[in-house]
């Protein structure tokens, strides 16, 4: 007996449960931005400070996003912010510093 094929959500890597969460989401992006800002910023080592602050903020909202985080999109996400944060946090240590 032939069966209708239906696309299984929970096995894609951007699946969704089909609810809104807005704070996720909000953290998500955040940690994006504070990532890529941090990795561009500790390029230039007159920017240390700007690069050691937004990776360690960076890193600090994606501890929290993934703690709280409830799809597998929103944990991907988070973890290439938290990478992002966590390279631009070093090389801004590296160059002096939070001071």
């Amino acid at each position: 007996m032939a069966q209708a094929m239906r696309p299984d959500p929970g096995r894609s890597l951007f699946a969704t449960d089909g609810k809104s969460h807005p704070l996720q989401d909000t953290l998500m992006g955040v940690t994006i931005f504070l990532g890529l800002l941090s990795v561009i910023t500790a390029q230039f080592h007159s920017l240390h400070v700007l690069a050691s602050w937004t990776g360690l903020i960076g890193i600090l909202t994606g501890v929290y996003g993934q703690f709280i985080s409830a799809t597998t999109r929103e944990r991907f996400v988070l973890i290439v912010g938290l990478g992002a944060s966590a390279v631009g946090f070093y090389l801004g240590m590296f160059y002096g510093g939070l001071v």
